[in-house]
């Protein structure tokens, strides 16, 4: 499968997750480690539903789980892997840090908490889910990932929803670049100077909210674009984000819908329907801005 040039620094990579259906492009993390370019996301996934979707998910071939402590599902994530079947070792999870437990030793003691929730021994990606600049603990937060990550509890370790600025202070005064920054990236809202910067320091992207939380796929662009493919508007979405490099975690709880997002490796866009969606771009947020997001700072 060919890709456009991928507007990260890392690099789609041939090593493989092994999947019943599929064979799931990888990115080359900036520490050597891989992470499959189509992910699933349980943001909004009540806990009482998050087992069987997640069941789904690694049924259907997704091998790579993406939760956050503040999405109050970890335990039934983590008990979705473990009774699944798939060695673990098949499996990339990541979850995320919450705001109100920044700080080196808090740091700590919440990624303990998480790893009771997933019952599991190690965690592939772990991220801080915000800034929350005002605080000022996100260097301190970084650090305490990068001691978890010395002591084999944590394979790689990055941040989400983090500015430019934000990045240089992390890379500054830490020592490290993060391995991943998770961002609100879709038609609307690209980020192509943040793709850009994270491009020059071999941070990977990662697209949360790849279809607009859905608004994207009324575009007539888009449908246009599905009706000429004989794909779906989801589709579309899903394979610009993989031909433009980015990893894409498309979240669904109706099954047929897992799978059909999970379709998208037997065609691709041409460069002018690329550069179609591309210039959708408006700059519209539908998630808050970072450098203004507090909840759940005290």
């Amino acid at each position: 499968m060919s890709l456009t040039r991928p507007e990260t620094a890392s690099t789609v990579g041939k090593v493989t997750f092994s999947s019943a259906s599929s064979t799931v492009p990888t990115v080359v993390l900036n520490d050597g480690n891989v992470i499959p370019q189509l992910g699933f996301g349980v943001w909004q996934v009540a806990s009482e539903e998050a087992f069987a979707t997640v069941a789904t998910a690694l049924e259907v071939g997704y091998r790579s789980i993406d939760t956050a402590a503040a999405y109050g599902n970890e335990a039934e994530v983590g008990r979705a892997i473990r009774e699944s079947g798939v060695p673990r070792d098949e499996i990339f999870l990541t979850t995320k840090l919450w705001n109100s437990d920044q700080g080196y030793d808090s740091t700590l003691r919440a990624f303990d908490k998480s790893m009771g929730e997933l019952g599991l021994e190690y965690l592939d990606l772990y991220l801080i889910h915000w800034p929350a600049a005002q605080a000022d603990r996100f260097v301190d937060t970084f650090r305490a990932f990068q001691a978890l990550k010395s002591q084999g509890r944590i394979r790689s370790i990055g941040v989400s929803n983090f500015t430019a600025d934000h990045l240089q202070r992390v890379i500054a005064e830490t020592g490290e670049t993060p391995a991943v920054n998770q961002i609100e990236l879709h038609p609307s809202l690209s980020q192509l100077k943040l793709r850009g910067f994270h491009a020059e320091h071999g941070i990977a992207t990662e697209a949360w909210s790849p279809l607009g939380q859905g608004n994207e796929l009324k575009n007539a662009t888009v449908v246009e674009i599905a009706e000429q493919t004989g794909r779906t508007p989801a589709q579309v979405i899903i394979r610009w984000h993989l031909q433009l490099g980015n990893i894409v975690i498309p979240k669904s709880v109706t099954p047929s819908r897992i799978e059909e997002n999970f379709d998208v490796f037997s065609f691709e866009l041409t460069t002018d329907q690329m550069q179609r969606i591309s210039g959708l771009d408006t700059a519209n947020r539908i998630g808050p801005d970072p450098d203004e997001f507090t909840l759940g700072l005290v």
